[in-house]
């Protein structure tokens, strides 16, 4: 077999990797040490800025199969014909932790999606959870901060989390959800997937609908109690991710919808768009569209999984936003952070790159790219940058230069009623009869796993932190209320 020559960056071969340049054996190291600042400089360069949230992760690549026809809804072109497949690639993830945590944390846990379309990448980006902490975005850095490590000690600090909570009712649906006993999945594959988010689809009539993804674990729910997670390595989940798949366990979700039409929304007695509730499936029932299966491991953890990049505005034609009020925050807020942490064309990484014709008049910024890269044969080679025109609109479109398609406008997005633009304080909602009816769905183990949960990082805060909670839980279920005051007291 032949031997494959060491090289430098630039192709050039090396002839010593082992012993730097000096002046003598005992001397000290010239400034001809290229190939040593090289290799120093690139090491000093190798990991890209952690993610603030969902920094630990997992992914792979995988199909999804679509089973039913869904043209009378959207015009999107991977969800028209039954039977067509999809590449995806997948990552789940924890959500608060660095790095550094474990995999078994009691935490959400991220699952995003991207659909490589004929029609350019839809990402779906969610987590194991239905619902979310907030409704409203200008929350969000507050939240993550009162979960983070306390910045004095660089700890845990669960009075700080229960201050959060216990001022921010909207808090109570998710929270209840993270201290139950599905806090801690037993891997990713014995989790469930929810878009979270209302998103909407659009037909070829102009017919808007309201959109929620759900996700079902075809592996059944397994969870762990925080006695059996301590006792787990840090990187379990990962492990059974990449072994299950190695062997040829394909890990799958059936994929389903709940359906809302748009007029609906206007009457319906749940704010459709506020992301701390649920739809009732006796209202919208579940609708089987297809299967989602994992069956190939990325090759390099970090060029796939740490650079992969998802974002709710990845959408295609036929699928949109909604004024959920956290969606429209995401929109910026994902584009924005990829583009800090690893740059203006995140886009053109492999895993990142849509599998078909990308077409823009951006231009320049880092790794602007010129060719596949890495000789990637997924990356489109629209992303070269050429002599060509570089703005719209122009004199060339006969002749190539992009141009917009002004069939696939979306139909108008609806405004209330008088709407009028301001602060509007939504304390007055109800945050609390969806927590209290899913304490009531719990069996007696479960609500004791909860109470017992919450009553231990509860201890930690002040007693008007403990008060105020209590208050919360008392209008969800007075029995939820009782049972954590107990253990208070």
């Amino acid at each position: 077999m032949k031997k494959n020559q060491l090289t430098a960056q630039n192709g050039a071969p090396i002839a010593d990797d082992n012993n730097s340049v000096s002046a003598g054996s005992r001397g000290p190291l010239t400034f001809d040490n290229h190939y040593l600042f090289e290799k120093l400089a690139h090491f000093n360069r190798e990991r890209i800025p952690e993610r603030v949230v969902h920094a630990r992760g997992s992914g792979a690549y995988g199909t999804f199969t679509l089973s039913k026809s869904l043209k009378e809804y959207t015009i999107a072109e991977f969800l028209q014909t039954q039977a067509k497949q999809t590449p995806v690639f997948v990552r789940f993830s924890t959500v608060g932790g660095g790095q550094d945590s474990s995999d078994y944390a009691r935490d959400p846990r991220g699952f995003a999606v991207k659909f490589y379309t004929e029609q350019g990448n839809f990402d779906l980006v969610g987590n194991n959870t239905p619902v979310f902490f907030l409704n409203d975005p200008i929350k969000f850095p507050d939240f993550v901060h009162s979960q983070k490590k306390d910045p004095r000690t660089n700890l845990p600090n669960p009075a700080r989390m229960y201050e959060f909570w216990a001022n921010h009712p909207q808090s109570l649906h998710q929270m209840t959800i993270l201290m139950s006993d599905r806090g801690i999945p037993l891997s990713y594959r014995h989790m469930h997937g929810f878009g979270s988010h209302t998103l909407s689809f659009w037909n070829n009539q102009g017919e808007r609908f309201w959109i929620k993804w759900h996700l079902k674990s075809a592996q059944g729910i397994a969870t762990l109690t925080d006695q059996e997670a301590s006792q787990l390595p840090p990187f379990g989940a990962q492990q059974d991710l990449v072994d299950s798949i190695d062997k040829g366990d394909f890990p799958k979700w059936v994929v389903k919808l709940q359906i809302m039409p748009e007029a609906d929304a206007k009457n319906y007695s749940i704010n459709p768009f506020d992301l701390t509730k649920v739809w009732p499936h006796k209202d919208y029932p579940l609708i089987e569209i297809g299967e989602l299966e994992l069956n190939k491991n990325v090759d390099n953890y970090f060029a796939e999984t740490e650079q992969a990049a998802f974002a709710p505005s990845n959408l295609v034609p036929g699928i949109g936003a909604s004024p959920d009020k956290m969606l429209q925050a995401r929109l910026l807020a994902y584009q924005d952070a990829h583009r800090y942490r690893v740059g203006a064309n995140v886009n053109q990484i492999p895993v990142n790159s849509p599998r078909c014709p990308v077409n823009h008049y951006q231009r320049d910024a880092v790794f602007a790219g010129g060719c596949p890269i890495g000789g990637h044969s997924d990356v489109s080679q629209a992303h070269k940058q050429t002599k060509g025109v570089n703005f719209y609109p122009n004199d060339q479109v006969e002749q190539g230069a992009p141009a917009p398609n002004s069939q696939l406008v979306a139909p108008p997005m609806p405004l209330e009623h008088d709407a009028w633009v301001g602060h509007h304080d939504q304390s007055g909602e109800d945050y609390y009869s969806q927590a209290g009816a899913l304490f009531g769905l719990m069996s007696d183990e479960q609500k004791q796993q909860l109470v017992t949960n919450i009553a231990g990082g509860l201890s930690h805060a002040t007693q008007s932190v403990q008060q105020r909670m209590l208050e919360q839980l008392a209008k969800a279920d007075k029995n939820y209320a009782e049972g954590v005051k107990k253990l208070l007291s």
